[in-house]
Formats: C-alpha cells, sequence, structure tokens
C-alpha cells in the first residue's frame, strides 16, 4: 500500500512539473542560435521527448533547432535541465552511476525500481555509469588541486589486478594460460594514505579517511629516451600532487619489490623511504621452502618459518645465507636470493618499526580487491578496455570521497554551456 501510494504521489507531482515545464516557452531564443559548430542553428519547432525522472516518466515539448552547416540539431531546454544527450534526468544519473559503481548493472537496475521507484534498464544504467566513468577519468587528468600534506607521514603503494576482458579485446596479447595467451589485463592501482594511530600493540593504523586511490588499465613502460612519464607514471604523480605527499616531512614508499615501482620512486620521490612489502618478502621464502621440501610438508613449514622469523629480526645475512645454500640445486632459492639481494635496502623491518613506518601494504591489497575485484572480478564477467577502466574510475571517485565534487562541477559545466 505504502509503494502504490507512493508512486501515485510521485505521478500527480511528475504531471504537475510537467504540465509547467509545457507551459513554458522561454526555450525559444529566436529564429537562430550559434551552433557548437560555428555555424548557425535555425529553429525548427518543437519536439517531444520523454525523460525518466526521479518522479517518473515526463514528457517536455522543447524548442528545436537545427544547423544547415553540420546538419546537427540541440534543444536549449535539454542543455538547461542537463537532459542533453541523455534520456534520464541528472537526479537519475546521479542515482544510476553510484549504483552502477557498486553493484552489477542488473543489480543496480533492481536498487532503483525497488528503492527509488524508478525504472531504468539494466542496459541503461550500463551507459550511464561508463558515460560518468569516461567524464570522471577525464576530470581526474584535468583537475589536480593540491592539498597540504595530511600528516607529518604520508605513505604510497603501487600494485596491479587482473582484470577479465573480452576475448576480442585481448587478441595477440601474451598471457599465462598454457597456450601462452591473455584472459586479463592488468589495473595498475596507486594508493595514498597516512597512518598515524597504534594499535595495542604499537603497529601503525591506517587513518579512518585517509585512503585514495587512482587506477587505469594503463602502461607503466618508459624508456630513458621517452620526455613524458608512462600513462601510469602520470598518474601517480597527479594523485601525488593532490595528496600533498611531496610536501610530506617524511615519505614511504611501499610495493611488491618490482622494478619500475622503485625506478619511479627513485626518479621522481627522491628521500622517500623505499620498504618491500613484509608479506610479499615472507611469501618468497614460502615458495622456496615449498619448492624444496614440497607444499604441505612439515619440513617445509619448519624452513619457512625460521626464515620468517630471521626476516622479522633483520636477519637479513642469515637468510641470505640460507637461500645461497638450497642455490645451486634450486632454482626458486637462486631467483629469491637474488630478489632479495637486490631488495636487502629494503627489507630492514626492524628499523623501519621503530621508526613507527608501515612495513605491509595491505591498504593497497585492500584496493585491488575492494575497489577492482569486488565489482570487476565477479563470476562471467568480462568486459571491454573502456567499460573496465570507465567503471574503474567511478569507482576511484566514490570509495576516495570525490564524487561530490566531480559532479559539482560537472554541474556547474552544464549551466555555463548553456546559451
Amino acid at each position: 500500500m505504502e509503494i502504490a501510494a507512493r508512486r501515485r504521489v510521485l505521478e500527480v507531482a511528475a504531471r504537475a512539473v510537467e504540465g509547467r515545464l509545457n507551459a513554458e516557452r522561454s526555450d525559444h531564443a529566436g529564429p537562430s542560435l550559434a551552433c557548437p559548430c560555428g555555424g548557425q542553428a535555425h529553429y525548427a519547432g518543437r519536439r517531444p521527448k520523454t525523460f525518466q525522472t526521479a518522479l517518473g516518466p515526463m514528457t517536455l515539448e522543447r524548442a528545436f533547432y537545427l544547423c544547415a552547416a553540420c546538419r546537427q540539431g540541440f534543444c536549449p531546454r535539454d542543455r538547461a535541465l542537463g537532459l542533453a544527450a541523455t534520456a534520464l534526468s541528472p537526479a537519475v544519473t546521479r542515482m544510476a552511476g553510484p549504483a552502477a559503481g557498486r553493484a552489477s548493472f542488473a543489480e543496480s537496475n533492481a536498487l532503483l525500481g525497488e528503492l527509488a521507484g524508478v525504472p531504468v534498464g539494466a542496459k541503461q544504467v550500463e551507459r550511464t555509469a561508463e558515460t560518468l566513468g569516461r567524464e570522471i577519468a577525464k576530470d581526474e587528468r584535468s583537475v589536480v588541486e593540491p592539498a597540504p600534506p595530511a600528516t607529518p607521514t604520508m605513505d604510497l603503494g603501487m600494485d596491479g589486478t587482473g582484470v577479465p576482458l573480452r576475448a576480442s579485446e585481448l587478441a595477440g596479447r601474451k598471457g599465462k594460460q598454457p597456450d601462452g595467451s591473455a584472459k586479463t589485463r592488468e589495473v595498475k592501482l596507486v594508493t595514498i594514505w597516512s597512518a598515524e594511530r597504534r594499535d595495542d600493540q604499537g603497529c601503525p593504523v591506517r587513518d579512518p579517511g585517509s585512503v585514495t586511490n587512482s587506477a587505469a588499465i594503463e602502461s607503466a613502460a618508459a624508456r630513458d629516451t621517452d620526455e613524458q612519464p608512462s600513462a601510469f607514471a602520470a598518474r601517480v604523480l597527479r594523485e601525488v600532487r593532490r595528496r600533498g605527499l611531496e610536501r610530506a616531512p617524511r615519505r614511504v614508499v611501499l610495493g611488491d619489490g618490482a622494478p619500475c615501482i622503485w625506478n619511479l620512486a627513485d626518479e621522481h620521490f627522491p628521500g622517500a623511504i623505499q620498504i618491500v612489502d613484509l608479506y610479499h618478502a615472507k611469501g618468497h621464502l614460502t615458495d622456496v621452502a615449498k619448492a624444496i621440501y614440497g607444499a604441505g610438508s612439515a619440513l617445509a613449514a619448519q624452513w619457512a618459518k625460521q626464515r620468517h622469523a630471521e626476516l622479522d629480526n633483520g636477519q637479513i645475512d642469515t637468510v641470505l645465507s640460507a637461500l645461497d645454500a638450497h642455490g645451486q640445486s634450486h632454482e626458486a632459492a637462486r631467483k629469491r636470493l637474488h630478489y632479495l639481494t637486490q631488495n636487502r635496502h629494503r627489507l630492514r623491518y626492524p628499523e623501519f618499526r621503530a621508526q613507527g613506518l608501515c612495513v605491509a601494504s595491505g591498504v593497497v591489497e585492500a584496493g585491488c580487491k575492494v575497489v577492482i575485484g569486488t565489482r570487476l572480478k565477479r563470476a562471467g564477467m568480462h568486459w571491454t578496455l573502456a567499460g573496465a577502466n570507465a567503471i574503474t574510475a567511478l569507482r576511484c571517485s566514490i570509495l576516495s570521497g570525490r564524487f561530490e565534487d566531480f559532479w559539482q562541477r560537472r554541474s556547474q559545466a552544464q549551466t555555463a554551456a548553456t546559451p
């Protein structure tokens, strides 16, 4: 009964607003208007179109102008009401976009119908969310408003996670499948946070509301001769400027040991403290134990436990000696020996802990899972490259607390574009 009554009330309100708007003819701005192409668009009568609004469907009569030069038409009223190139009102777009950023398109369709009483098809939800995501991605590249560092110590982490794409998007790409093909492409993520709080054991705990993420499927590769940074490096630099990390008294870069992370840190953040994520380092030692003694064996567990303790205690030389002892007979030990030797100055965990620093990139791992995985890696999902990047941008904006600022800029731009 309540739902039915609410729908009747909304229907009455919709008809009242529709009647008032259609009674106004102020959108008729004379016989001609300037067209965005530079030509002149001439009045060609009034055209009806039905829009889905928060009150329900409304059919509006709008003055239509047609340009003789580009043969494109437009309605000033659509621009003024934020309805250009869409059949959804701004309020419905505002609901549909974030809903689809959090849940699947089909789930968002159901939620809009059940909770808001607004029927928006799953395909229309998809188009709306991806359009918003593309706008957000463009806004992210163009709007960088520097902020002062939030805390004396700020942390930066980088990581990646594979997202399943359609076969047409992966043609010719090498991957980890048995036949050498790829099923995914990597979304590269940069996360910035602070951790001034401490838990009962004195370990750093991320500060509420301090985490921001920015991500996309894009290249991190760059040559020494390139004048511009890679697309991902440029993303990292934008996020660093937004958060004021370069002006923080103490800066920390955490990573999994990938050379591209440290190369970027060396070039753009000289003086920053570099730390290999503790659990990645321990994971490498666990892999060696399995290779030597067999997965699941007691000897493997014992060997790994001992190496983990040595790593925690800063006994790097002891760990390296243990790996070296198996280097000639096991390739896994030889590879990890090289890895840890190259990164030994980033493995000083007792020293880092004494300084109150994070030694694990759990915040970044959570970003990969929460920002990317929970929305883009569900069973049966296969994305286009453009769709994956659009939804990634949308989720980063929402989960980083930036969507409202984007929406305000978007609304102001639409108002400014109205003739």
